[in-house]
């Protein structure tokens, strides 16, 4: 019996390799000053500080909503204050997560391709593409539903 339903049978994807890197991972933190002193003091992690801070994130930063560690292979952490937030089980050795999203870096040259690749897969996302002094993202969500970015940082200008 044949289907009618139309699918695409070589969908777009991006080449091996476009990805460069885990830009950053983002979670959601109960108290927040105890994860800086957990990631910070315990861990040896160094917050970024004045300009290290990625410019949209000064603002969330300066009141205590969110706070940026950076780990030694060049990882960003990025810590958001969300005491509201409950995980789905209270007791710890169940699974569950608090992680906010999955940043990738990829070249400038590629965002827009990778966009139009997620388009075109139909992936549900978010929002974006967003343009931001540090850069342009798109965030969007796996198929479980949890939130992933493609970001890159500013396209550089040839003279």
């Amino acid at each position: 019996m044949k289907s009618s339903v139309n699918v695409t049978t070589n969908p777009p994807r991006l080449l091996p390799n476009t990805l460069r890197r885990v830009h950053h991972i983002a979670l959601n933190v109960k108290d927040i000053q105890a994860s800086r002193r957990f990631y910070g003091e315990l861990l040896g992690l160094r917050e970024l500080t004045g300009d290290e801070i990625p410019a949209t994130l000064k603002s969330l930063s300066k009141s205590g909503k969110v706070a940026n560690f950076i780990t030694p292979d060049g990882l960003i952490l990025d810590l958001f204050a969300e005491p509201e937030l409950s995980p789905p089980d209270p007791d710890p050795t169940r699974e569950f997560t608090r992680a906010n999203h999955i940043g990738f870096d990829i070249d400038p040259k590629y965002f827009d391709r990778a966009v139009e690749v997620l388009r075109q897969n139909r992936v549900p996302i978010s929002h974006g593409p967003v343009s931001r002094p540090t850069g342009r993202g798109v965030y969007f969500y796996d198929p479980d539903g949890f939130l992933i970015e493609i970001r890159c940082d500013p396209a550089v200008k040839e003279s």
